[in-house]
């Protein structure tokens, strides 16, 4: 122990004896360059005056600036670390692992309350073809029952008879591209973890097929046992559901928060998810716009509330239920939400007239099917059959 004191007192005799050597020679250095840099400056103040008009002087970046910019960043990515931390620890509290047991083997996912009395929100693939669920929560197993299950969406709701904490449920509209987003899951056998990353695209398709409705996809990783997270805007609100992983889970598609509400608002009112339509089978792009719009209707079933309500084919459809219609994708967006027994307002341009309609929607004939009311466009003059022969949901 003595010899080591020994040797730290000789090595911080010898780091002293250096230090003052370095400032004398630094306090010499810098005489000779203040006598240097007087000559500098007279001999070249002339030689800028005379180039001042010929080139803009651009002083270099000093080391100084270039460090107080790294500083700046860096705080900014502590910053957002500790945005993205404080977002996980109260999110997590209301995330869950949920276990089940499908038709070939036991499977595990991810949910999330969305009320205070036991209700959770996960994406179909885990609690829509399951039974037998078990919920982990607040360090305890629950016995869990299925209230809804919708491939159309790919959600489901499960419940526990329990007080649970609940998300705050925020608005999908108001994601962007390159919005930042944070996710909460169970990955693999781990615990709750988080993941950041961006919004990369607001999608209608995947793969040449339609969505049901728009879905957000999310420059997040995701691992198997992820399916069910929420994805959350930077206030911790949640913005959607994770329900698939794509290009090797390097990114996900997460289901708009809305889509599953009117999902809710459908099982609280009837007990059951009530698709609506009001019976306009099929809409074709216009050559040209019309107040914004260049969708044109082109067929309407008989007997329906639309052919009852007055509405005719060459409509130029301007608005249905609550969304704008520009282009024929649109209108399946907005079909999405139209649930059966609604007035749905419904406005249109015909010749040079706009008119407005209160339809009430009648229950789809296709309500009970997996599949979506769509088919994919089959030119450039997108001509989009609203009819129930359409490929399976991505």
């Amino acid at each position: 122990m003595s010899q080591l004191s020994d040797f730290s007192a000789r090595r911080g005799r010898l780091a002293s004896a250096g230090l003052r050597d370095l400032v004398s020679q630094a306090k010499g250095f810098r005489s000779v360059m203040l006598g240097k840099a007087g000559f500098a400056v007279i001999f070249c103040s002339t030689a800028t005056l005379l180039s001042a008009q010929e080139k803009p002087a651009q002083a270099p970046r000093s080391g100084q600036d270039m460090f107080q910019r790294a500083m700046a960043q860096a705080a900014s990515a502590v910053a957002i670390s500790h945005q993205v931390k404080d977002i996980f620890d109260r999110a997590a509290k209301a995330v869950v692992k949920i276990h089940g047991v499908d038709e070939h083997s036991p499977i595990c996912g991810t949910g999330f309350f969305i009320d205070p009395t036991g209700t959770l929100y996960t994406a179909y693939t885990v609690g829509g073809e399951a039974e037998d669920f078990t919920i982990e929560f607040n360090g305890r197993k629950y016995p869990a029952r299925q209230l809804v299950k919708d491939l159309r969406s790919g959600i489901a709701m499960l419940k526990i008879d329990a007080a649970t904490p609940a998300l705050t449920v925020g608005r999908s509209d108001e994601m962007d591209v390159a919005t930042p987003v944070v996710a909460v899951g169970y990955p693999l056998d781990l615990p709750e973890t988080p993941n950041f990353g961006l919004i990369g695209g607001l999608d209608r398709k995947y793969l040449g097929q339609y969505f049901s409705t728009v879905h957000l996809r999310a420059n997040v990783p995701t691992q198997r046992g992820e399916a069910g997270s929420p994805l959350m805007n930077m206030k911790g609100e949640v913005v959607g559901i994770v329900v698939a992983g794509i290009e090797n889970n390097s990114a996900c598609y997460a289901v708009p928060i809305e889509a599953a509400e009117k999902i809710r608002s459908d099982f609280v009112r009837f007990g059951e998810v009530r698709d609506g339509w009001i019976g306009v089978s099929q809409v074709l792009e216009a050559s040209r716009a019309t107040d914004g719009s260049r969708v044109e209707i082109t067929q309407i079933v008989d007997g329906t509330p639309a052919a009852k309500s007055g509405m005719k084919r060459g409509d130029i459809l301007l608005q249905l239920g609550q969304k704008k219609i520009t282009r024929p994708e649109d209108v399946i967006d907005a079909s999405f939400y139209v649930t059966a027994g609604d007035l749905v307002p419904v406005t249109v341009m015909r010749g040079g007239e706009k008119l407005s309609f209160d339809v009430r929607a009648d229950l789809h004939p296709d309500n009970h099917r997996a599949n979506p009311l769509i088919a994919s466009p089959a030119s450039s003059r997108t001509n989009l059959s609203l009819s129930s022969d359409a490929p399976p949901n991505p």
